[in-house]
């Protein structure tokens, strides 16, 4: 095992696990949990575009405008 002063050194725990292997494989992994949950918000379905990145004041605006009509 090398030396923890040297920089770019690999740092392993006490069970061995080599943690820059470890946050390599997970930086290559594919989206994270929030990254494919916006993904989906954005074309997840047909229609659901139309949902993301919604301004919810205008919404409430809408929304006031059309208890009157029922």
């Amino acid at each position: 095992m090398k030396e923890n002063n040297i920089p770019n050194q690999d740092t392993y725990t006490v069970t061995g696990t080599n943690i820059e292997e470890v946050k390599r494989q997970n930086d290559n992994s594919g989206l994270s949990y929030n990254e494919a949950k916006e993904l989906l918000a954005k074309s997840g379905g047909h229609g659901t575009a139309i949902y993301s990145d919604t301004n919810v004041e205008e919404v409430k605006r809408k929304n006031q405008s059309f208890t009157g009509n029922l």
